[in-house]
């Protein structure tokens, strides 16, 4: 048997970062050029397609089969770039005074270039305990992509016994980050010319009060009791991001929506903060809004939700992260990952991955060499760990 081909992670890097794979768009591209990558090299995929079959997650592994391994994992959607003030092409990788510049460098296509240099490593070890990659889509609107994944994995004889997921952390061992809670809020008002404004019912006015609801219920949740000093904000938080309402200045408006996210320590149920906003909504408003006229009311729509991650610092994989960062100075991480999803399929996970989400979805995105270096030598020592792992 010949030789694999080896590559490095800079020119795989230069291939992903090629492909425009925002999450409004397909994936399948990439997604080809990886498994024609790993088919050159005699590894046989799995493709797992969206239900329009315009994105699939790639499977793959390396290793027995008959036994539980490790998942590398990432995600290769990335943030658009519109309205972004770019110096440089962002899906041309950009190389400059030792940083690569580039949409998706550090979220998170250069811990997936990383993981594809790396593969002809793994293929000579010869491993004992299987390495399985696992590249998902729709990871930054919510995490969707990787779920009907996890579905099919949980339920196979040797499903995966632990997961790294590459995301940007500086190559530090993370052990936990915040899980999230996404809805939108319909408010149904009663228009009529701004002159009789009493007779209407203004959306606008009402989801006011419901934002003011939430900034109470937020300001409750930064109470020292609920907080946990492992994170940074130590604490749940609230935030509306997006409102939409009225047509002009002179009609009251009938029809507000806004969204807002709940990004939850673990432990704490986002739907908790939910629940009280719809009790307030119920109890207090919407009476109000009927005494006027019948036909008003609120809903609430969810839009997307994960669980937080929180792996014991003496679990196994924790401190396999341990040995191949060579630091066991745990942290934690504000950003969400599909970590929750993989802890809560029962694969106990980690994050750890080359750059920095300082620099992610930013205009002019870079990761410098030295991650890279870094990641790829983090590699090599887990093929090795993998040679003699029970």
């Amino acid at each position: 048997m010949s030789e694999p081909c080896e590559t490095t992670s800079r020119a795989m890097l230069e291939r992903l970062i090629g492909f425009a794979t925002v999450s409004r768009d397909s994936n399948l591209e990439l997604i080809a050029f990886i498994e024609s990558y790993l088919a050159g090299l005699g590894v046989e995929c799995e493709l797992f397609h969206n239900a329009q079959r315009t994105k699939a997650n790639l499977f793959a592994t390396i290793g027995p089969r008959d036994r539980g391994g490790i998942v590398l994992s990432g995600h290769t959607d990335v943030v658009p770039v519109d309205g972004q003030a770019w110096t440089v092409e962002p899906f041309r990788l950009t190389g400059k005074n030792g940083r690569l510049y580039g949409r998706g460098t550090a979220d998170m296509k250069s811990f997936i270039a990383c993981v594809l240099a790396a593969v002809p490593a793994f293929l000579r070890a010869p491993l004992v305990m299987p390495v399985h990659l696992a590249f998902s889509y729709d990871e930054e609107i919510g995490c969707l992509g990787v779920r009907p994944m996890l579905a099919e994995l949980a339920q196979r004889a040797h499903a995966p016994r632990l997961c790294l997921i590459g995301e940007p952390t500086e190559l530090k061992p993370v052990l936990g980050h915040k899980g999230k809670l996404a809805m939108r809020c319909h408010v149904k008002g009663a228009a009529c010319h701004s002159a009789y404004a009493p007779y209407g019912v203004n959306a606008i006015q009402y989801a006011a009060r419901l934002i003011n609801k939430l900034e109470a219920i937020g300001d409750e949740l930064a109470r020292p009791e609920y907080r946990d000093a492992r994170f940074d904000p130590p604490f749940s938080t609230l935030q509306t991001g997006v409102v939409k309402g009225g047509r002009a200045l002179n009609i009251v408006p009938a029809e507000c929506e806004f969204d807002f996210e709940v990004r939850t320590v673990p432990g704490f149920d986002a739907l908790t903060v939910a629940d009280d906003l719809k009790r307030y909504a119920e109890s207090e408003l919407v009476p109000k809004m009927r005494a006027v006229r019948a036909d008003t009311g609120i809903r609430f729509e969810a839009l997307n939700a994960y669980p937080g991650l929180a792996t014991p610092p003496e679990s196994e994989v924790a401190q396999l992260l341990a040995r191949l960062c060579e630091s066991s100075d745990f942290g934690t991480v504000a950003f969400g990952t599909e970590g929750g999803l993989y802890a809560q399929a029962g694969i106990p996970t980690v994050v750890c991955g080359p750059g920095s989400m300082d620099q992610g979805h930013k205009p002019d995105e870079f990761v410098t060499l030295d991650q890279l270096d870094r990641c790829d030598a983090m590699l090599m020592r887990l093929a090795q760990h993998l040679q003699t792992a029970g």
